[in-house]
């Protein structure tokens, strides 16, 4: 299991540029890179699309993420991420076939649980520190799935956290980004990428995301989720 997990982990070193975050989010830096694999147990997946994510879905978690430290706040983000937790009962689910050695795959119990358990590994397994964060970022290399990468990040000096997605393929577009979420509030072009910003703001945090668009096809490649507590007097 473990050696399975170090796999889909990058290395810490180098931490890569993702633009997105570059352009809105300086200094912080990442990049995502393409390394999808064959599909694994595909007949036994949970049907997922790119519209199934909601970013707004988040942000309750990325509040409590921000008051843990470091590692906690990571685990807080990955264990709640819908699109981790999709990815990770389908590993399950492929590994609990009828044609596999038995593991109460009939039980949504036990596969809830094991799928925790394994998020739980990744961050054991994949935590790294940089610049005074945590940071965790997962190959999501078993395709198809419409995401390919997933990283949290936890500021472990400021109230701060980032989820950064790649999605797998073009499949998912700007203007069904604005059919979901309506038009954003912000437009940008960072380097050679269009940039859509929304937002929410309240008393206690201001949460962003923001999404890189290619202007060629109008497909989403990224959305980097920011959560930021306001200071209280």
């Amino acid at each position: 299991m473990i050696s399975a997990l170090r796999k889909n982990m990058k290395p810490p070193a180098p931490l890569l540029t993702l633009s997105l975050l570059l352009c809105v989010f300086a200094p912080l830096r990442f990049s995502a890179s393409d390394n999808s694999t064959h599909p694994s147990g595909a007949s036994t997946q949970t049907e997922f699309s790119a519209d199934d994510f909601d970013w707004r879905e988040m942000v309750p978690y990325l509040f409590v993420a921000s008051g843990l430290p470091g590692e906690q706040g990571i685990k807080a983000m990955l264990e709640h991420s819908k699109v981790l937790r999709v990815y990770v009962e389908n590993e399950v689910r492929a590994e609990c076939g009828p044609d596999k050695s038995p593991c109460a795959a009939s039980s949504e119990g036990f596969i809830d649980g094991e799928v925790s358990k394994r998020i739980d590994e990744i961050v054991q397994e994949g935590v790294f520190h940089r610049h005074q964060r945590a940071i965790v970022d997962y190959q999501l290399a078993h395709q198809p799935f419409p995401f390919s990468e997933i990283a949290a990040v936890k500021n472990e000096k400021q109230p701060e956290v980032y989820l950064i997605l790649q999605l797998a393929d073009h499949s998912y577009t700007a203007a069904e980004l604005q059919e979901k979420y309506g038009p954003p509030y912000d437009t940008n072009i960072c380097q050679w990428y269009s940039i859509y910003k929304y937002r929410q703001d309240n008393p206690r945090y201001s949460s962003k995301a923001v999404f890189e668009i290619d202007p060629v096809d109008g497909a989403v490649l990224k959305v980097a989720i920011r959560l930021k507590t306001k200071n209280r007097r």
